[in-house]
């Protein structure tokens, strides 16, 4: 293109000696919109193969996400086949299967929920329900999942009513509850507040893990996007959590706030406006 340039250029002046101005200036203009096309073609691909990166990595986390509890599963009723267990024994498998499968039915509620968020085919239905009780819940249920001791520590002010999607809701603060225990240190607390404000209530989870610099906390909602690098990072997950956070709260009118926990961690402080609701 250069090469074409100067010919042409060439041409020109051989033809009409005393336009060098002109061919100097239409030069400079064609060669500054070539240079800003070839930044902006280099910015769309350099993105492009960023997001390749990002898809590929959140499916070889699914993979691993999926094949995980299954093996686990799978072990658990091969033993309680082939082997002759007391209840007790037996029981403890059940349970733990069960706590694997519900891991993988957050996994596949998270992918469903994100589908169709993104192709816009999902409605958002709302209700009124007891917030407290549904936080309650989900509390009690991700207990299991973490250790024998008590980390996750709840409070929980009662019978808060809210308005809502129940369901793209429960998938917010398991999601919001599950990243605090996920960046957590073995059974170091996780705590998780819901209390009401004048006219706004306030759902608030925090951890003492490794937390998030401030280059990163414009970035943690963003599509597949994960705290760290791909290298280092040994946490597991899909990068579809916070996007649902987000996405969920900004269908109910709700903000949410990232700030550093001390003497480490983070907290992520979700504010409903009960009026709005």
């Amino acid at each position: 293109m250069t090469l074409q340039l100067i010919w042409w250029g060439a041409l020109l002046l051989e033809a009409k000696p005393n336009s060098k101005g002109m061919v100097v200036g239409e030069a400079a203009v064609f060669l500054f919109i070539v240079l800003v096309g070839a930044y902006y073609m280099h910015k769309a691909l350099t993105k492009e193969r960023k997001l390749h990166q990002q898809q590929k990595n959140f499916l070889l986390s699914v993979t691993h996400e999926l094949k995980s509890p299954l093996a686990s599963i799978k072990l658990y009723l091969q033993t309680i086949l082939k082997r002759d267990l007391e209840r007790d024994k037996q029981k403890s498998f059940i349970t733990n299967s069960l706590k694997d499968i519900e891991r993988l039915d957050d996994l596949v509620e998270n992918m469903l929920i994100a589908s169709q968020i993104e192709s816009n085919s999902y409605s958002f239905p709302k209700e009124q329900f007891n917030f407290s009780e549904l936080v309650s819940t989900v509390a009690d249920r991700l207990q299991v999942h973490t250790c024998s001791s008590q980390i996750i520590m709840p409070k929980i002010e009662e019978g808060i009513i809210i308005k809502g999607d129940k369901f793209a809701l429960t998938s917010m603060v398991t999601n919001l509850i599950e990243n605090a225990v996920k960046y957590s240190p073995p059974c170091a607390e996780v705590h998780v507040k819901l209390y009401r404000n004048n006219s706004n209530i306030h759902f608030i989870t925090s951890d003492s893990g490794i937390g998030i610099n401030d280059q990163e906390k414009t970035r943690i909602f963003d599509k597949f996007y994960r705290v760290g690098s791909e290298d280092t990072r040994k946490t597991k997950g899909t990068g579809l959590g916070l996007f649902i956070v987000k996405q969920v709260l900004d269908k109910h009118h709700a903000t949410i706030k990232v700030k550093n926990n001390h003497p480490s961690g983070t907290v992520f402080e979700v504010i409903f406006n009960a009026n709005a609701n």
